[in-house]
């Protein structure tokens, strides 16, 4: 079975004044349809960077990306952003609601770009809504809504697009603890339903919630396995490489 992503050696280089930043360096790894998976890594580790490279809004340097068996780093602009329509779903820490539309509006943007008829966006947005607990508001605006349930939101308007990738990127970090394990808690619940979670966080008791966890550490992958694992524990005396160099110095 082909991988639904998958990188072969990716890099991303970045000129900074005379310094070269290797902001992710020969990174391979494989995620199949279905799983659940962690990418987490400290502040500079190339978390971000993959994030990008994944949601098609940045092409490697060097290496290959490929998307459902599609060569990304060969796209044009104007088809990166239609294979982000077609494959992607994305959830932020900041929700990106727009406040003057209801509820069903603003989960319905996305399918308006992918040009998705307007009774098809409704139908499709309504459906998202009542997924994620909040079928009975679909006219609310997002300033009626507490934080936990506006990031719902931002929940179904990823999945209206149908896409064979969810990826959240620290979703849980502008959400209270309880509210946080709810999020997370959905995430789960869609996973179990068959879709495939691409979760990017810097907080290792978030990653564990993850079937999978990939660490990145200055740019290179340090762990692949399950997130079970002793080993994909993070001891609490733990020093990211690029920092015990710089206290060396």
């Amino acid at each position: 079975m082909s991988a639904l992503i998958e990188f072969d050696h990716v890099c991303k280089y970045y000129q900074m004044g005379d310094t070269l930043v290797k902001a992710a360096d020969h990174i391979s790894m494989q995620i199949n349809k279905g799983e659940f998976v962690a990418i987490v890594g400290q502040s500079g580790s190339g978390k971000s960077t993959c994030m990008n490279i994944i949601g098609c809004l940045d092409v490697p340097t060097a290496g290959t990306y490929k998307l459902n068996g599609r060569d990304v780093g060969r796209m044009s602009r104007d088809e990166l952003a239609e294979i982000r329509n077609e494959l992607l779903g994305f959830i932020f820490q900041q929700y990106n609601l727009l406040p003057k539309l209801s509820l069903i509006e603003n989960v319905g943007v996305p399918l308006v770009y992918a040009g998705v008829p307007r009774g098809e966006r409704r139908r499709r947005a309504a459906a998202a809504l009542e997924r994620v607990g909040l079928g009975d508001k679909l006219r609310n605006k997002p300033n009626q809504l507490s934080g936990g349930q506006q990031q719902r939101v931002s929940i179904a308007r990823a999945l209206a697009g149908r896409p064979a990738v969810i990826l959240a990127d620290e979703p849980t970090g502008a959400l209270d603890s309880h509210t946080g394990r709810e999020v997370l808690g959905m995430l789960q619940d869609l996973h179990r339903q068959g879709n495939t979670v691409v979760l990017i966080t810097h907080d290792n008791s978030i990653a564990v919630q993850a079937q999978r966890i990939i660490r990145l550490e200055d740019g290179h992958v340090v762990y692949d396995g399950d997130a079970h694992a002793p080993e994909a524990v993070v001891q609490p005396n733990y020093v990211p490489k690029a920092e015990q160099e710089e206290s060396a110095s």
